[in-house]
Formats: C-alpha cells, sequence, structure tokens
C-alpha cells in the first residue's frame, strides 16, 4: 500500500488525532501540510486556514487520499511515528532487537530480513497497549521504508486478523 491508500483506509479517528497532535505540537509542520495540500488542489493556503479546526483536518484527510498526495502522506506519517509515537516504536525497535537511539530512532541500516517469530513478538507487544488500527498503520508505514518492504512484515499485515485499518 501506499501512504495515500492507508488515509484511505485508516480510522478516521486516527488521523484526527493524529493531525490533531501535529496542530499542537509543531504548527510550521501542520501548515507546510495544509499549503502543500492545498497547492495540490489549486487553492490558496488562507482559504484552507479560515475554516474551523474540525473542518481544516476533515479537508486534509480527505485530500490526503489522493494519490498526488502521497509523498505529503508518507512524510506526515513517518514524523507523527517517529516524535508522537515514540513509544511505539521503541517497543518495536526492542523486540525485533533493532538498536535505536532510546527514542525508537534507528541507529545503523533497517534489517534487511526480518525473522517471522521475532516480528510476531513484537506485533504482540505492540498490540498488548494499542489501537490496532494505529499499530496496524505503524506497521504499514515502516514496510513502507524499503522499496518492496520486508516479505515477513507483508505476509504478517496480510494474514494475521488483528492488524486492520478501520
Amino acid at each position: 500500500m501506499h501512504a495515500y491508500e492507508l488515509f484511505q483506509a485508516v480510522k478516521p479517528s486516527i488521523v484526527s488525532d493524529m493531525l490533531m497532535w501535529m496542530r499542537e505540537t509543531d504548527r510550521n509542520l501542520y501548515k507546510t501540510a495544509l499549503g502543500g495540500l492545498a497547492s495540490n488542489r489549486k487553492m490558496r493556503l488562507p482559504y484552507i486556514q479560515k475554516k474551523p479546526v474540525t473542518e481544516q483536518i476533515a479537508w486534509v484527510h480527505k485530500n490526503l487520499q489522493h494519490k498526488t498526495s502521497d509523498m505529503i502522506a508518507e512524510h506526515l506519517l513517518q514524523v507523527y511515528f517517529m516524535q508522537g509515537q515514540e513509544a511505539l516504536l521503541i517497543t518495536f525497535c526492542d523486540s525485533l532487537g533493532i538498536p535505536h537511539n532510546g527514542k525508537g530512532q534507528v541507529e545503523e541500516a533497517l534489517p534487511e530480513k526480518l525473522e517471522e517469530e521475532s516480528l510476531k513478538k513484537a506485533i504482540d507487544a505492540l498490540l498488548e497497549d494499542n489501537d490496532p488500527a494505529l499499530v496496524t498503520l505503524y506497521l504499514r508505514t515502516f514496510n513502507l521504508q524499503t522499496p518492496d518492504g520486508w516479505t515477513a512484515m507483508s505476509d504478517a499485515l496480510e494474514s494475521d486478523e488483528r492488524l486492520k485499518l478501520s
């Protein structure tokens, strides 16, 4: 799945939480995302900014679902998980034995292969404390970090009934 397709499938409440987090913690990122999406739609940023916040978020979500917004969508997902969901990243990296900086940011190259058993344990650990749809969104975003994803991750995402976006 591409990032824009993730936004088509994910629960709106997760997108709303993500965008509210961005709006509250990184106004420049939020404004840049609004501007990029407005530009894609040939609209002016001030027009979007004048909308109430709930309408802005609904508009952003709708526009992140377009193929032309794929780069923006992927960037927003990466920032959200790297900065807004550190505990999730730490749990995942620790479970897989991936060295990181203590905040979930991988210090070395990503592994070329993910071991199925370790991945299953990592997924179980993530699902213990998190919304399954959020975990699935994270795993799908992580799987975008290599051109074809990891086979074990792709298989888990397709076969594990707990890993649904909606």
